[in-house]
């Protein structure tokens, strides 16, 4: 049976992960595609980053293929993906996801918390 580490490991290994000043600077030069993975609850207690696509993690599959009817269009396989969640392991699975998927280019910018704490912008 696999464990939970085996399955992070495993993201870990392919979606790379940036800081929040980093990604920050990424967000602020107006590039990618930033999604929130969370579940509407948790992005309603915390907030998310200014006009992030909010797509749950159990979502995922559908909104990024085209062939559903639940297809966000932002999600295009040669876009830059940057996925944030509670503390980074969701976006590190979610993450694996689209890169099974085929997208190219997807990061991990981690937590909620430290884009806070490191001045990004945010909604509620």
């Amino acid at each position: 049976m696999k464990s939970a580490k085996d399955f992070m490991d495993e993201a870990n290994a392919i979606v790379p992960r940036l800081g929040a000043e980093e990604a920050i600077e990424k967000y602020n030069a107006g590039g990618g595609v930033f999604v929130d993975v969370r579940d509407s609850a948790s992005i309603a207690k915390t907030g998310t980053i200014a006009g992030a696509h909010r797509i749950a993690r159990g979502m995922l599959e559908f909104v990024a293929d085209p062939s559903t009817d639940f297809h966000n269009e932002a999600l295009t396989p040669d876009a830059d993906i940057y996925l944030i969640c509670g503390a980074g392991g969701q976006a590190a699975l979610a993450g694996k996801t689209l890169k099974d998927m085929g997208f190219a280019h997807v990061t991990n910018i981690g937590g909620i918390g430290a884009w806070k704490e490191a001045g990004g912008a945010m909604e509620d």
